[in-house]
């Protein structure tokens, strides 16, 4: 089980410092609403929402009760005023008695937990109804064009990210996992969202808002996004993926777990 020898001077429980990942986060790590809206579909009619992971309260809806737990100092300084303070816990230890939330939701987080089935039976142990989590499906990973100029950010997320069968053995009862189609603006930066703006992936902080590429060493990150800028530069990335700078949405790895008791 994760406890405090485990985590970071700023307090992430995960593999990954928010600590230096942090700062400016909430710049392009911003809520779509296209997709809060399917995550809000899958909560349903609960009224009493835990956010595990919480962040900076990305996709936490504002006409629910909320409580927020997020054990990175930074990302809890980037809440909004309008939303609630989060708790300073990690998933394997919530603080909080059996049912006490109708659901419990969860975005880009699973992947960060210290001990994952711990973190999910706890989850479930304080939740009556679904459980809601946005993740990555490591096995659809390949669909984007990502892994041809950056192949180690991809075989880290692949590493990273959980497998579905362990969401739905974690969880139990009745899941389901849904895809999650990306639009073309998606106004979060995660890596797949610039899947026909090559171009944004340029910008270190765009980047650095994507966890995964925090473990290439400087060299590595230097070499592919040189490749990359080469490629949008020559036309290269344009004659084999330009059609996707037109195309509404891109079916990736992205996916809603939902699971219900």
């Amino acid at each position: 089980m994760t406890d405090d020898r485990t985590r970071t001077r700023d307090g992430s429980a995960g593999d990954a410092d928010y600590g230096l990942l942090g700062n400016g986060y909430d710049a392009y790590r911003r809520p779509d609403p296209r997709i809060a809206q399917a995550i809000r579909t899958a909560l349903g009619d609960a009224r009493t929402i835990l956010n595990i992971g919480a962040g900076a309260g990305n996709y936490e809806p504002v006409d629910l009760e909320v409580t927020a737990v997020e054990p990175s100092a930074t990302m809890r300084s980037q809440r909004p005023s309008h939303l609630s303070a989060a708790i300073d816990a990690v998933a394997e230890q919530l603080p909080f008695p059996d049912d006490s939330f109708d659901a419990a939701m969860t975005t880009f987080s699973v992947h960060q937990w210290g001990d994952l089935e711990a973190g999910l039976a706890e989850v479930r142990r304080v939740t009556r109804g679904p459980v809601v989590v946005l993740t990555c499906d490591p096995d659809l990973l390949d669909r984007s064009w990502l892994g041809e100029y950056a192949p180690g950010v991809i075989e880290t997320e692949r590493r990273r990210y959980p497998a579905m069968d362990r969401l739905r053995d974690g969880l139990g009862g009745d899941v389901s996992v849904q895809p999650v189609p990306i639009p073309w603006d998606c106004t979060d930066g995660f890596n797949e969202a610039y899947y026909g703006r090559p171009e944004a992936l340029l910008e270190p902080a765009a980047r650095a808002a994507c966890s995964a590429w925090s473990f290439l060493s400087p060299a590595q990150d230097e070499e592919y996004t040189s490749a990359l800028r080469t490629a949008i530069a020559s036309g290269a990335w344009d004659r084999r993926h330009g059609a996707l700078r037109s195309q509404p949405v891109f079916e990736g790895s992205l996916v809603l777990v939902r699971a219900l008791p």
